[in-house]
């Protein structure tokens, strides 16, 4: 969830705006789950949440291919761009401080358009947007598989081990594209509109993967071990049970 205005209060309005519109939402669920006395609101809610937040990312997807493929513009966000230091700020590049001060700076996450932009800033903007789409979708679709499975009476099943196998492989493709791209994509985008002599021009690729994508995709399989051995223990259980019945 993201908002961008000059003031302050204007951001905090666009972001109230999209919340109410999901309280709205939710709160439409509920009142139609009472009337029809519903015993699953929790789960109805959520599945219904995940399942339109899924649907905006695969409308948002479409968006993206279409300006990649027609758009005169190139949009990259979380993009390196390196930033000259201010010549009357003081800068210290070694040395040891006996306090704070203050050090050149390096550079600095933003947003970097490009117009007109060639084949190769158009293709990677679009897939390092399409990555960050599509990898912040990924607990949605996880939540409305589990929440689906369970409405049917299968909380334990095939379907949900394999999803969230499934998901951790995404999780860690997807994280590691979703680190890499923007600072990849928005590099050739500098290199490709600036002379080698300006001072915005990028002299070298900074980029690095976080932890993140790891630490999501263990957490994914370690659900995955959790539902598996919850399906033994079901089936073990409702084995039991027919033995029982069976003796009575």
């Amino acid at each position: 969830m993201f908002a961008s205005a000059t003031e302050l209060p204007a951001a905090l309005l666009r972001i109230a705006i999209i919340l109410i519109g999901v309280a709205v939402v939710a709160g439409i669920v509920v009142v139609i789950g009472r009337r029809r006395k519903s015993t699953t609101l929790a789960l109805d809610v959520t599945l219904t949440l995940s399942s339109w937040w899924a649907l905006l990312s695969a409308v948002g997807l479409l968006f993206i291919v279409g300006k990649a493929i027609g758009g005169e513009f190139a949009e990259i966000g979380n993009a390196q761009i390196p930033t000259p230091w201010a010549s009357d700020l003081p800068c210290r590049t070694t040395g040891e401080t006996s306090g704070p001060e203050l050090w050149c700076i390096g550079a600095t996450s933003s947003t970097l358009t490009i117009s007109h932009p060639d084949d190769a800033t158009r293709v990677l903007a679009a897939a390092a947007q399409a990555g960050t789409l599509l990898y912040s979708t990924i607990p949605a679709v996880l939540i409305a598989i589990v929440c689906f499975q369970t409405l049917r009476g299968r909380p334990f099943s095939t379907t949900i081990t394999r999803a969230f196998v499934g998901g951790s492989i995404a999780v860690l493709v997807l994280g590691t594209v979703n680190d890499l791209l923007p600072a990849i994509a928005s590099t050739v985008a500098l290199r490709s509109v600036l002379p080698t002599d300006n001072a915005l021009y990028p002299e070298t690729f900074q980029i690095g993967v976080t932890p993140v994508p790891i630490v999501a995709a263990l957490a994914l399989l370690a659900l995955a071990a959790v539902f598996r051995q919850g399906m033994r223990l079901q089936r073990e259980n409702e084995s039991l049970q027919k033995e029982t019945e069976g003796l009575v």
